[in-house]
């Protein structure tokens, strides 16, 4: 009815009713598939929207300084409540120790180490020894020998950080007293 009575006010109907009908197939354009875009997309603003707005709401922004405030307890873990006054401690300030720990001498260890040839092999120019004291096996190489050895002589030796471990120098057969 309203399209009837707007072509009779028109001083030239045809005109009008084309216009009419071009504005109607500019509309079928549409398909489903933007439409179903034209959603997604303005979900996707709102759904962004609303993720900006909790994040205003959930900031440390304008919080007080006791909300912010974090205490250790006595286990020294972080908590949100203050510590007890009643479980505190007194130290005396002269008891604590600043800088580097005073390192106590230790006892000395003895250098000279007594134990059996456990392998040897003269012909690759090493072999190991089981240490008595402490039952380690130590690599012990040919140049290190001050005498001769074979497997099951009783050696002393001093015991050096080598590359891959314990490795035994100043290898000598045990004297027999």
């Amino acid at each position: 009815m309203q399209l009837y009575l707007r072509l009779l006010t028109q001083k030239k109907p045809i005109f009008a009713l084309i216009k009419i009908y071009n504005q109607n197939m500019a509309r079928s354009q549409e398909t489903v598939g933007k439409k179903e875009k034209e959603k997604k997309k303005a979900k996707q603003r709102q759904d962004k929207q609303e993720r900006k707005e909790e994040r205003k709401a959930n900031s440390g922004k304008g919080k007080s300084l006791e909300d912010m405030m974090a205490y250790i307890d006595e286990n020294g873990n972080i908590c949100a409540t203050p510590p007890d006054p009643r479980k505190k401690k007194v130290i005396n300030a002269e008891d604590i120790q600043l800088g580097a720990t005073k390192h106590e001498p230790e006892e000395p260890v003895e250098l000279i180490r007594r134990g059996v040839v456990k392998f040897f092999n003269e012909s690759k120019g090493y072999g190991f020894i089981i240490d008595q004291q402490t039952q380690d096996s130590v690599f012990v190489h040919i140049n290190q020998l001050t005498e001769l050895i074979k497997e099951k002589d009783k050696v002393t030796f001093e015991v050096e950080r080598g590359q891959k471990g314990p490795s035994a120098v100043n290898v000598k057969k045990e004297v027999k007293s």
